[in-house]
């Protein structure tokens, strides 16, 4: 049978929770993957353990989304965080909430989210077709009347759904291709730009520190010396320059001002001042004054980092910290309260966690996911221009708006 109520065009967290909510409405209907399994994107969330959804209420769900955050008012209240927990404990998966109110499986596995979201479907009696990519949409007289494969199948269906994700990741499927087909019918494409990512620095000294991972530390991200984001927490230094949480989170404060300008300060100790943070230094120095320098900065930093801090500072890592300057020690307390590094772009699609950009949210009815241009058409997921920050909050945007699509579709 070629003739279904909705076709569904791809097998992320999206196009998944479309089908199961459409199915549960008691639709026929098709679910197009181009790769030989469901959810490829969903096992490489969260390191593998898969950043479900965010424990928060639902104005911070609107305050965490970056681009269009009105548009996702429907969808957010229709399917919440607290919705979408709901469903995954009602299938039986045991979640926890860690720090930042983040929502993982108890297990730490992915594949278990990918697993239970693909056995769902499958009870529900919905078709997979996998393997298979779309080439061009059928649409008469503005009403959309099914898709073509690249094989030439004729697949009919009163309403689709595309939910081709973005352009991050390509090897999971995610090359653009949605953006081909919303084109296709007239629809405007935001230009996708890769988000959250690491950032490269004009000081090449990280790969030096590359591996080390700095903790309960400060990040402040400024443009034309305007401070955009300032947050406590993780960071790593790499061979390029900066990643780690703190650094994605940044890196998109930086994507709409193209990186010109960017800078970020890195504060090693933001617990103390650079006051205390001197006494602390100068009392350490005098309990072990023939201590070679860098020695003592093992207790301030990673070992790793020696070697930078040292270049730094411009102090002889062989100097006893008895004959270290006064103007010496306030250069290492500057140096670890204001590391600066000058930011020279991000790293592009291949690393980025999530794509911004895509369909514009002015051709989309936000109460329903469906097109303004082609009645029967809807969109869910990564491919509208709408994305968010780090901590489940880009997840809970495709599991919200592919409920909602596949409840009005």
């Amino acid at each position: 049978m070629n003739k279904y109520d909705i076709i569904i065009v791809g097998g992320g967290a999206a196009g998944m929770m479309a089908a199961s909510r459409a199915s549960k409405r008691h639709k026929r209907v098709l679910l197009i993957e181009r790769n030989k399994r469901l959810g490829t994107k969903i096992l490489i969330t969260g390191k593998g353990r898969c950043n479900i959804t965010n424990d928060c209420d639902i104005e911070e769900l609107l305050n965490q989304t970056c681009r269009n955050k009105h548009f996702m008012y429907s969808a957010y209240y229709t399917f919440s965080n607290t919705a979408i927990m709901e469903y995954f404990e009602n299938q039986g998966l045991v979640l926890k909430t860690e720090r930042g109110k983040r929502v993982f499986p108890q297990s730490d596995r992915a594949s278990d989210v990918r697993d239970i979201l693909r056995a769902d479907i499958e009870r529900s009696g919905v078709t997979i077709l996998y393997n298979a990519m779309v080439k061009n949409l059928l649409v008469d007289e503005e009403q959309v009347e099914g898709v073509i494969t690249e094989s030439g199948q004729k697949l009919l269906a009163s309403s689709v759904i595309l939910a081709c994700g973005g352009q991050s990741y390509k090897l999971t499927g995610s090359d653009g291709n949605g953006y081909m087909l919303a084109k296709q019918v007239g629809h405007k494409i935001v230009e996708p730009k890769a988000s959250l990512t690491g950032v490269y620095t004009k000081e090449s000294w990280t790969e030096k520190a590359m591996g080390v991972t700095m903790k309960n530390v400060k990040v402040i991200a400024t443009y034309k010396n305007k401070k955009l984001y300032e947050e406590i927490g993780e960071m790593l230094f790499t061979h390029f320059g900066l990643s780690g949480p703190l650094i994605l989170t940044a890196s998109r404060y930086f994507l709409d001002t193209g990186y010109e300008h960017a800078k970020i300060i890195l504060d090693v100790k933001p617990g103390l001042s650079e006051e205390k943070l001197y006494k602390r230094i100068c009392r350490d120095f005098d309990e072990s004054p023939k201590k070679q320098y860098d020695n003592a900065l093992r207790k301030l930093v990673p070992a790793n980092m020696v070697i930078p801090m040292i270049m730094l500072t411009g102090i002889n890592g062989e100097k006893q910290v008895n004959q270290i300057s006064k103007e010496e020690r306030r250069k290492l307390v500057d140096t670890l309260k204001n590391m600066t590094f000058i930011i020279t772009g991000g790293r592009g699609f291949k690393e980025a966690i999530i794509t911004a950009g895509g369909v514009s949210t002015k051709e989309i009815n936000p109460s329903t996911m469906e097109s303004k241009k082609v009645k029967g058409l809807y969109f869910a997921g990564e491919m509208i221009d709408v994305d968010a920050f780090t901590g489940g909050f880009n997840l809970t945007i495709a599991f919200s708006t592919g409920y909602l699509a596949g409840d009005q579709a």
